[in-house]
């Protein structure tokens, strides 16, 4: 029987909604990145996003990625880590991603800087941005974000692309929309700093909930697994 899903339905779905953000907020189409979340999705229905069109995706852990690396058709494709990072193993993640969005102390851009010099390449990076000041996620306080990102941006091996966010759980579309005007600011602030090293052209924010109104308020990529591959199954204790 010949296996079918409605990833490709779903990444149209997506598209037009995106488009739709961007018409509102008077942008461009191409000024907003769909970056597939790819955690506990098989191989096979992530290689039918990219078949479909998606370019980019991301996974949160590094060793599942791994694991299912080399059943991917990346051919053209960009990948992303945007889960929490540990320290000890950032040498087993550079060189296998292209950007790594989750970096939110100074500890861990070093030892990803130095992953980086080790096999000789620079690493594009994401300062992880608690916006919500929340005790359970990771990120650094948005007061502290422009001190770690110049200081991030001082060490040989990696490049400061921009900042990414996950938001406080919120029913009220206003307050959300708050979250992500003061994410936006904060990115147009550091960014208008023009410290070495930087570039300050991504700023990550926006998931399967929320991606619309992340859009409205600047968001240039925006990370999509739910509403693309559905629901996650249970995870094992």
């Amino acid at each position: 029987m010949a296996f079918s899903s409605p990833v490709r339905e779903n990444l149209k779905r997506i598209e037009e909604e995106i488009a739709r953000a961007c018409a509102e907020s008077g942008r461009r189409r191409e000024e907003v990145t769909l970056l597939a979340v790819t955690k506990t999705v098989a191989p096979v229905l992530i290689n039918e996003a990219l078949a479909a069109g998606v370019t980019e995706i991301g996974e949160n852990r590094v060793q599942e990625y791994l694991a299912k690396r080399d059943e991917l058709l990346l051919s053209g494709v960009r990948t992303h880590l945007i889960g929490h990072l540990q320290t000890n193993k950032a040498a087993k993640i550079v060189g296998m991603v292209d950007m790594i969005q989750s970096i939110d102390s100074l500890r861990t851009a070093q030892a990803v800087a130095r992953a980086s010099g080790a096999v000789g390449r620079v690493t594009d990076i994401l300062i992880e941005v608690n916006i919500g000041g929340e005790e359970v996620k990771s990120g650094v306080a948005p007061e502290q974000a422009e001190e770690l990102v110049a200081a991030a941006a001082a060490l040989k091996g990696i490049k400061i692309r921009g900042l990414m966010t996950v938001p406080p759980i919120c029913g009220d579309k206003r307050q959300l929309r708050l979250y992500f005007s003061r994410m936006q600011k904060l990115f147009v602030d550091i960014r208008e700093k023009k410290i070495d090293n930087t570039s300050m052209d991504v700023l990550s924010m926006g998931m399967s909930s929320d991606f619309y109104e992340a859009i409205l308020e600047g968001s240039t990529m925006v990370r999509i697994g739910t509403a693309l591959f559905g629901g996650r199954p249970p995870q094992r204790s």
